[in-house]
């Protein structure tokens, strides 16, 4: 554990992967409760670390936890998507290691109020950045029954989306749906039997699919893979954490369209559609926690690190 008893996931693994120098410059770029950053900065002489979040609550826990390490630590109020714009407001070309875990904090999955969980009765609401407009709560009782089917399938690859979107559309035509326990209600209620057996709560992969949605949390992966890694010094390294496989077929796709990604003909004898490699693969395959790790942490078990270089 790491300061206030914050499990970071995969900490030495990302440590080792970073090759972090006394004097380089880092970034966190899902600063979280300060567990990945505390270790890095410990590591600092003469370097700096970013630290970014858009949770301000995160911002204000995870000072705590690096104030030892003030004078080598900046932290910003801001979305991992604007990776580049942050850099630039800072005065900062590039850096010479990046990490990002996509996970979702555990305060905000335990703090009943944030209405992420479907344990404890909550308003519905899942924005990590309370500044954001867009909540649970309006895409659970505004979102077209088609659409609520889509996100489902899509974000929490739930196989009865049609039947859970069915059931929060009649139960809204009643009363709107204002809690995660009621919400929780409603998609046990329409999940056939057998599903209900599974070893999961049945309301997971929807809470998943609705958090997603509410937070753009594919769309910021996606344009971190887009810009971050150009803003890597040659033999920088990008550590990526990703939970489920619709962020960690992002990560994947992006290393691997910056590794091989000319376009020309097999046969072509040189290349002429001007690709250039910026990102080699650390690892083919990613980094999963080990045992022991996992009877410490069961939170970590869907966890994937991808690696990658520049080049």
């Amino acid at each position: 554990m790491e300061g206030n008893g914050h499990v970071p996931v995969l900490l030495n693994e990302c440590i080792e992967n970073l090759n972090i120098r006394p004097d380089g410059v880092y970034l966190d770029g899902t600063l979280g409760m300060g567990g990945h950053s505390a270790r890095i900065a410990s590591l600092l002489t003469s370097g700096r670390l970013i630290g970014i979040d858009r949770d301000e609550t995160a911002i204000r826990r995870a000072g705590e936890v690096l104030a030892p390490y003030r004078d080598k630590v900046t932290l910003i109020h801001g979305n991992f998507s604007n990776t580049a714009a942050i850099l630039d407001s800072l005065g900062l070309d590039a850096v010479d290691g990046m990490l990002f875990d996509l996970g979702v904090s555990s305060p905000q999955l335990d703090e009943a109020q944030r209405g992420f969980s479907y344990r404890n009765d909550a308003p519905l609401d899942m924005r990590m950045d309370a500044g954001e407009s867009l909540t649970a709560f309006q895409v659970v009782n505004t979102w077209s029954e088609e659409r609520l089917t889509k996100i489902f399938f899509e974000y929490g690859e739930e196989r009865h989306a049609r039947r859970i979107a069915a059931a929060i559309r009649a139960a809204r035509e009643k009363k709107p749906v204002e809690s995660t326990l009621k919400l929780a209600e409603i998609i046990r209620g329409a999940m056939p039997a057998a599903a209900l057996r599974e070893k999961q709560h049945p309301a997971k992969r929807c809470f998943q699919a609705i958090r997603i949605a509410v937070n753009d949390e594919l769309g910021a992966v996606a344009a971190m893979m887009d810009t971050a890694p150009d803003r890597l010094r040659p033999g920088g390294r990008l550590c990526v954490i990703s939970f489920h496989s619709l962020e960690d077929r992002i990560v994947k796709n992006g290393i691997a369209a910056r590794e091989r990604g000319c376009t020309c003909p097999r046969e072509a004898p040189v290349c002429t559609c001007g690709f250039v490699q910026t990102l080699k693969s650390v690892s083919r395959k990613p980094i999963l926690p080990g045992d022991e790790e996992l009877e410490r942490n069961p939170r970590a078990r869907s966890a994937k690190l991808r690696v990658a270089e520049r080049v």
